[in-house]
């Protein structure tokens, strides 16, 4: 049989994306390998969002090309939103690939790498426009988590995001649809899935008849409970309603964590990067949250040094972190996306800025998720175990709770990975807690 190995760069949507690329070519047979080396095709899924993430695929694949000329009957491929951005440019700078697929271009792999053998011909990538086929099954790295997607696209078009012209606008799954493939999940023994968007909380306006992402966490809630534990992102603070809030009080298998990306705590800056909420509005958000689930866990995205950026933008920034109190984040210096309006702009913030001000974003939030994490001391917690270093003097176990908190603790056997345990919390650091099993959930 022949071999496939998939190289994925980016975000939670590109995973999805390299899973659904292994269900496409399992029908042609091919079954997933490490190995580079014994591999017939290299699939590499790539991200665009930042230009980071760009520069690391193009080094892989210039370790590729060397193995595809040491083995000419090696086929190299370059998918994800990459692909969809690039398309005949990629083909252009590497001659060498045998396919470009877009992030619409998934199903037709097959037929893209059979044109290229008999004709030479190498299309460049089509229109993001459909949703991925729901009669192709996923090849899930996982037995107990999945990703399940919701929706694709984004209509936002924020001044410096790229995923409207990669993924195009957005396109809704049908609500039957996705409760379908969540009760099927817990069937096979599932116990978590996180659902997925670009704006995930956006989901439902453009479907006949319209409805709600809470309206749809109540449906999956139902085929859900309590055997699966039901995350979503990436959530869109505009889009954050007394509804969703309540959803996520309310609802058993609904955990009580909420990624919801600010970008910026300042006013200006905001507007400057087209996010259509203000910082008054985005703290707003965060209190009605917090009022209705008093248990949340909250995280979320900043971009530092974007450009226009004063010193007294990035102090509000600095302010809004000591205000919302975030249990963890993820932050980023600005990087120029090709098609969006930022990249143009003629006040680039310089690069040693950016890297001055990520390092103070990062020092301020190590502060803040230690303070967060030692009232967690002392509490009892239910962890779904994740991972486990089996070869440690003291086998360690780790796994994360409903608040998607995560916790290391010692055990004295080998554990299933999906088993839910009672952990009571002993340590912290900025980036986990320590604790002791007491009993199985």
């Amino acid at each position: 049989m022949p071999k496939l190995k998939i190289v994925t760069f980016g975000c939670q949507a590109n995973e999805l994306d390299s899973q659904r690329i292994a269900g496409v070519m399992a029908r042609e047979g091919y079954t997933l390998t490490e190995d580079a080396a014994e591999a017939d095709l290299i699939i590499l899924n790539g991200c665009s969002i930042r230009e980071k993430a760009e520069q690391k695929l193009y080094s892989r694949l210039g370790t590729f090309q060397r193995l595809k000329a040491a083995n000419p009957g090696l086929k190299l491929g370059v998918t994800g939103c990459l692909g969809q951005r690039e398309g005949e440019g990629l083909l252009r700078r590497f001659p060498y690939l045998d396919v470009v697929a877009g992030t619409g271009d998934i199903p037709a792999i097959p037929r893209l790498l059979a044109r290229r053998e008999s004709t030479g011909a190498c299309p460049s990538p089509g229109a993001p426009l459909d949703l991925f086929p729901d009669d192709i099954e996923l090849v899930r790295e996982s037995a107990v988590t999945a990703w399940v997607s919701v929706m694709d696209g984004c209509d936002n078009f924020c001044a410096f995001c790229i995923v409207p012209h990669t993924r195009g606008r957005e396109r809704n799954r049908p609500p039957e649809a996705i409760v379908g493939e969540v009760a099927g999940l817990r069937a096979r023994g599932y116990t978590e899935v996180t659902l997925l968007g670009q704006t995930v909380n956006s989901y439902g306006k453009t479907l006949t008849p319209p409805t709600t992402f809470a309206a749809l966490l109540r449906r999956v809630d139902a085929v859900a409970a309590p055997a699966v534990r039901v995350r979503f992102t990436t959530s869109f603070p505009g889009d954050v309603t007394p509804e969703l809030a309540e959803a996520v009080a309310s609802l058993p298998s609904v955990c009580e964590h909420v990624h919801l990306p600010v970008q910026s705590g300042s006013t200006r800056t905001l507007a400057r990067m087209a996010r259509g909420y203000s910082r008054e509005d985005y703290l707003g958000r965060i209190a009605l949250l917090r009022r209705t689930v008093p248990d949340l866990a909250l995280s979320t995205d900043l971009i530092v040094g974007f450009p226009g950026e004063t010193d007294a933008d990035f102090a509000e920034t600095l302010s809004l972190l000591e205000t919302v109190r975030f249990d963890s984040l993820f932050a980023f210096k600005y990087s120029p996306r090709p098609q969006t309006p930022a990249a143009a702009w003629p006040d680039q913030v310089p690069a040693p800025v950016q890297a001055e001000r990520l390092a103070r974003v990062h020092a301020l939030q190590a502060v803040i998720a230690l303070e967060r994490n030692r009232a967690w001391i002392g509490r009892e917690v239910e962890v779904r175990v994740d991972s486990q270093e089996v070869k440690r003097a003291t086998p360690l176990a780790a796994g994360r709770t409903r608040q998607n908190k995560v916790v290391h603790f010692p055990v004295a056997d080998p554990m299933v990975e999906g088993a839910r345990v009672w952990v009571r919390v002993t340590e912290a650091s900025p980036y986990h807690v320590k604790g002791e099993m007491f009993r199985a959930a």
